[in-house]
């Protein structure tokens, strides 16, 4: 009996996890946001974060896993995850941006250079939020907690309404 009831109760949660909606934040490229933008202009988020940095990681997890903050995300913007250290070149808004070595094993891929770069220094991670004609109007710098996002782009998006 008892081996039935722990039977029973290991179904039920595997068929409620199973139930639950899992919502997926979709990314774009550099490319693909140029073409996205004519056909249907939002603002777009660039995360800029290396693989080394816990601080990035923990967002990737948390914050960026958030069923409402991408349930949002999906809804009110494009996103765009850049590797600081990506070695390929990417082609935006007719220029290529390439990887700079800075050192033996060290260096920084230009564009992410571009969009995280404030008062002259680089921080990881650096959210972006660039309007829909390309230009920055936020920078963030630090980890973001799914609290401090959600605010971040409810607030951005409701400006951006008024104006």
């Amino acid at each position: 009996m008892k081996k039935l009831f722990f039977f029973f109760i290991v179904f039920g949660c595997i068929t409620a996890k199973s139930q639950t909606k899992q919502v997926v934040l979709k990314t774009v490229t550099f490319a693909e946001v140029e073409k996205l933008q004519k056909e249907n202009p939002k603002p777009i988020v660039v995360f800029v974060y290396t693989d080394w940095c816990k601080f990035c990681f923990s967002m990737k997890q948390r914050s960026f896993k958030n069923k409402e903050i991408v349930q949002y995300l999906n809804d009110h913007f494009y996103f765009i995850n850049l590797n600081a250290e990506s070695k390929k070149n990417i082609t935006f808004l007719t220029s290529t941006f390439n990887y700079k070595p800075t050192g033996t094993n060290t260096g920084i891929h230009e564009l992410a250079n571009e969009l995280a770069s404030v008062k002259g220094r680089v921080s990881y991670p650096t959210t972006t939020i660039l309007n829909t004609n390309f230009e920055i109007d936020i920078q963030k710098v630090g980890y973001l907690d799914q609290k401090t996002i959600k605010k971040l782009l409810t607030n951005y998006i409701k400006y951006n309404q008024t104006l």
